[in-house]
């Protein structure tokens, strides 16, 4: 994949595996992802890889040929490699019979991909392939959130086209009812963060009093006695 031009992110997202193990794989660093010992298998990887894939699944039969080949390694580091790989598969066939709903959907795919477990990617690879629209829904939400934190309105009125054509539509349309709110929210450098921040110490400061603190009390509390 890597000779085709496909990035690391979208090979973690396609095979499951983790990013850091898929990085190895690129640099040279490991070639097997199912290795049980590396260093007597490692010239014959690419040969049982092509046989696996081709159907041949008999550890005994795959040690036998390999032996035939000059390897020299016992029986148990061929069955070792079997079962890892197939465990693997095994592991990816069960997670996909189970349907997420909704809610976790949403929430795998707006989550960041280092931080989904093998499971979790090898269902939104799934999701991903069976509902084409989800890719684009889930980069117009990442598009909407780089505009926010690098302050970038400019492109506002190109992404709330796509946005209009896409899953989202619904937001799409609430940002266009308030646009001029939304361009200044990520232009201006004003927050209301410190306003929140003071009702929820009042909030907590009432809630110490079982929520008994009057007006006078609240004031004497947070602001001074007058």
């Amino acid at each position: 994949m890597v000779k085709q031009g496909v990035s690391i992110k979208q090979i973690v997202r396609k095979t499951g595996h983790s990013r850091k193990l898929v990085r190895q794989v690129v640099r040279g660093e490991q070639t097997d992802v199912f290795r049980a010992r590396q260093s007597s298998l490692e010239p014959h990887l690419s040969w049982l890889d092509a046989q696996w894939d081709a159907g041949a699944r008999n550890a005994t039969d795959l040690w036998r040929r390999l032996k035939r080949q000059g390897f020299r390694g016992s029986l148990c580091v061929i069955g070792e490699w079997a079962t890892r790989r197939r465990r693997a598969e095994k592991v990816d066939a069960e997670n996909l019979q189970r349907v997420p709903s909704a809610r976790t959907v949403a929430r795998l795919m707006t989550n960041g991909r280092d931080l989904l477990s093998k499971s979790e990617t090898v269902t939104i690879a799934a999701i991903e392939a069976g509902v084409p629209l989800l890719v684009d829904a889930r980069m117009l939400i990442l598009d909407f959130q780089s505009m926010i934190r690098d302050k970038a309105a400019a492109g506002l009125k190109n992404w709330l086209e796509r946005a209009s054509q896409s899953l989202i539509t619904s937001f799409a349309r609430g940002v266009t009812s308030d646009e001029a709110a939304v361009r200044a929210a990520i232009t201006l450098p004003w927050s209301n963060g410190q306003t929140e921040g003071q009702i929820t110490k009042l909030k907590l400061v009432k809630r110490q009093m079982y929520g008994r603190g009057k007006i006078d009390l609240l004031q004497a509390r947070l602001v001074g006695a007058s």
